[in-house]
């Protein structure tokens, strides 16, 4: 049986849990009722992580006072839970000290597109061991990494992925849209050596300026913060731009542009469409790995009758 100290122990542990749920609770909620709209959903999103996080260590502290009132005794007790937990929950402690690094670092937040330990895709959710992505394909050049995904475009697949923490130490983070949400695409036409290929570089470079040139005023301010704050050598190009490359059997031309993170696929689908028309109107072939025989040796067949 209890004796009665350990019984008011008891009751105050209950009392304390139970008060930090409840105040808990009721900032949550107050939270929800003053916040609204797009932005207001990312302050409340970390006001939550804030109230749990205090919730944890007034329980914590509380638990130990309640516990072990004097100085010496909370001392050693603080001592002996470490060390045990140190020992039975490693990954745990790692995955949340990861926690706190990508809150204090900015390393991501809730909404933006990461790779993290191999998976790729937008975060949805943020805990304190654990990473949840909403996960998007792979173009055909990525398609032999692990795991592959049928989607052959950054388009969501609908799977959801949950990540420790704790991957941060193991593995690069790529955050595609924290500092600049643009990337750089490219599209690769092979051209005949006999046709225009000054005309193919100027269809090509109208059907990109036409579909590219809006993304490129409203980047400018990105790039310019980019450049100040990192202190890059020199200014990336963000303006569409045409590369030549002499190969055995055409001229492989690259554009290059600059496109949002999220509809890629969308705007290239278009491009596609508008050089196929420009391409033909100017009676300019793709080149394909085909074969042409231009002549052959005159043959002479003898044939001998019998008498």
């Amino acid at each position: 049986m209890l004796n009665g100290e350990t019984e008011q122990r008891v009751l105050l542990t209950v009392a304390l849990i139970a008060g930090v749920i409840v105040v808990s609770w009721l900032l949550q909620l107050l939270m929800r009722a003053t916040l609204r709209g797009n932005e207001e959903k990312r302050v409340s999103f970390w006001g939550r992580q804030i109230v749990r996080l205090l919730s944890i260590v007034a329980v914590i502290i509380g638990i130990i006072e309640i516990w072990h009132p004097t100085g010496k005794s909370a001392g050693g007790a603080i001592g002996l839970i470490t060390a045990g937990v140190a020992v039975a929950l490693q990954r745990v402690i790692t995955s949340f000290a990861a926690y706190l690094i990508i809150l204090r670092g900015k390393i991501f937040n809730v909404g933006d597109r990461i790779t993290i330990g191999g998976v790729r895709g937008d975060v949805i959710a943020l805990d304190f061991m654990q990473t949840t992505v909403l996960e998007i394909g792979e173009t055909p050049g990525e398609q032999g990494d692990s795991p592959s995904a049928w989607v052959t475009a950054r388009q969501y697949t609908g799977r959801v992925i949950r990540v420790t923490n704790d991957k941060i130490f193991d593995s690069p983070v790529y955050n595609f849209t924290r500092i600049f949400p643009y990337l750089w695409e490219e599209m690769q036409l092979p051209i005949s050596y006999k046709d225009n290929r000054g005309e193919a570089e100027r269809i090509l470079l109208e059907v990109a300026h036409k579909h590219t040139d809006d993304i490129v005023r409203e980047a400018k301010p990105h790039v310019e913060k980019l450049v100040k704050e990192y202190r890059l050598a020199t200014m990336p190009e963000i303006e569409p731009r045409v590369y030549m490359r002499l190969t055995d059997n055409w001229v492989n031309f690259s554009l290059r542009f600059l496109v949002r993170i999220e509809g890629a696929r969308a705007l290239k689908d278009r491009m596609s469409r508008d050089l196929i028309d420009g391409l033909d109107a100017a009676k300019i072939g793709i080149a394909s790995g085909t074969y042409e025989i231009v002549g052959m040796p005159k043959l002479e067949v003898q044939v001998e009758h019998g008498a």
